[in-house]
């Protein structure tokens, strides 16, 4: 597994219902694309849930590398490329993945925070498969999965919930539309 986003910050006063559209035209998209797990799109608008920004940042959980790939240099991306100009894009290799019993998200929850120094390194990625579990388990949880970048030495925790999330640790997104072909053959449990 192999998690991947990248974040378009827009200006305080951009209409959102612009990236609605955007999503309700082309979400479909990705519905049957080969080798992605899923595609949350989501949003984030200023003064809701805590947001200091309007955003629009996609989280991609992908199980083949050939269809990220294929994703980004096979003309998926320059859609947006072409309508915002090239973000960065964060890649971080998967950790865990976890189901719930949730089935239609409307919350992701995103968390990204430093591996500890002076920690054994087995020791954070432990305790990041370990919070995976946790929000799988909870009333409204769709998944949950984690991955580091290593890089950057960083971790990243992604939720997907059906209402808002319970004690939310981290940025919370609107989940407009989910394309998750390939969801059911995403790896479960920790990946090494």
């Amino acid at each position: 597994m192999h998690a991947m986003q990248y974040e378009l910050t827009l200006p305080a006063d951009y209409d959102m219902g612009v990236i609605r559209d955007r999503v309700a035209r082309r979400g479909h998209l990705l519905d049957d694309w080969d080798g992605l797990g899923l595609k949350a799109y989501l949003i984030r608008e200023r003064g809701l849930r805590g947001s200091p920004v309007n955003q629009y940042a996609p989280f991609y959980l992908w199980n083949t590398v050939d269809g990220m790939n294929a994703f980004l240099w096979g003309g998926g991306f320059q859609g947006v490329c072409d309508d915002f100009g090239r973000p960065p894009v964060r890649q971080w290799t998967g950790l865990a993945y976890e189901e719930g019993g949730a089935s239609h998200p409307r919350f992701a929850v995103l968390r990204r925070q430093p591996v500890p120094d002076g920690v054994a390194l087995a020791d954070a990625v432990a305790d990041a498969v370990d919070e995976t579990r946790w929000p799988a388990a909870a009333e409204g949880a769709l998944l949950a999965a984690a991955g580091v970048d290593t890089s950057r030495w960083e971790l990243v925790r992604f939720s997907l919930w059906e209402h808002d999330p319970p004690k939310a640790d981290g940025e919370v997104f609107e989940v407009l539309h989910l394309s998750a072909p390939g969801r059911d053959r995403l790896p479960r449990g920790r990946r090494w």
